[in-house]
């Protein structure tokens, strides 16, 4: 039976940038894939009205998905509007619940942006309570008993809010997907636009390729690559649980297994 795949990140674009390539992979190797982005984007522009920008940002993710045959699940809340809330948590928990994953991919906890790390934390929590009978949801959907393994990449930027570099517990090698994930994130037209003008990147697919290629570097074994560490087991599955290293197993390092 294929692994259900689930990434989370806060904004259109987060996933391509720091995920893309483990997610093309585990396509690759015959899993379902499911992505969502907690807030719509509406505030990475400066051109456009809010709702203009978020429209053309949910087609822009959708493409993304579509790339790789991935499913679009849609945004809940604005940007910078991603609170540790309960209406946030019942929604979210809703759709953890229907996507049943077994493999949970999240930003990392410590990053540069506060709608990140509430992200994470948001769906860490919704995860958790997959199975609680008495955590309402909304919509309703029944509880779910799966184990899933929680998984966190790197910050964008490679460090967290005091400047600090992130280390990886392990490596994905994306050498082989790079151009696939680079064409994911091509499809985020707007962003590039927007970040080339707000944080001065000379080029936005550029930034993504240098990044991933020093992350190939702090492998020391990869050209190209993502790092990711596991998160605590208890509440989620067993301890020794590592589905990625199972489905992608030569192209990961090291081996943890």
């Amino acid at each position: 039976m294929p692994h259900t795949v689930f990434a989370i990140g806060a904004h259109p674009d987060d996933i391509e940038f720091m995920m893309g390539g483990t997610l093309i992979l585990l396509k690759q190797a015959g899993c379902q894939i499911h992505c969502m982005n907690i807030a719509d984007g509406n505030c990475g522009t400066t051109r456009y009205e809010s709702d203009e920008i978020a429209r053309i940002r949910l087609k822009e993710a959708q493409d993304a998905c579509a790339l790789i045959g991935a499913h679009h699940h849609p945004p809940l809340c604005r940007d910078i509007e991603i609170f540790y809330t309960n209406d946030l948590l019942h929604r979210l928990g809703s759709v953890v619940r229907e996507v049943a994953p077994d493999i949970l991919l999240l930003q990392s906890p410590g990053d540069y942006m506060e709608d990140h790390m509430i992200s994470v934390r948001l769906a860490v929590t919704a995860a958790f309570c997959r199975g609680m009978k008495n955590f309402p949801v909304v919509p309703a959907v029944p509880p779910v008993m799966n184990a899933v393994t929680v998984y966190h990449a790197l910050p964008y930027g490679l460090h967290d809010g005091m400047r600090r570099k992130i280390a990886s517990e392990f490596f994905v090698d994306i050498g082989g997907v790079i151009d696939t994930k680079t064409e994911m994130l091509a499809c985020h037209q707007s962003q590039k636009k927007w970040l080339d003008k707000s944080q001065g990147l000379d080029s936005y697919l550029k930034t993504m390729q240098e990044m991933s290629a020093e992350v190939g570097k702090m492998s020391g074994k990869f050209a190209y690559a993502e790092g990711w560490r596991r998160h605590n087991h208890l509440g989620f599955c067993k301890p020794d649980d590592h589905p990625l290293a199972a489905v992608l197993d030569k192209g990961i390092y090291p081996d943890l297994s």
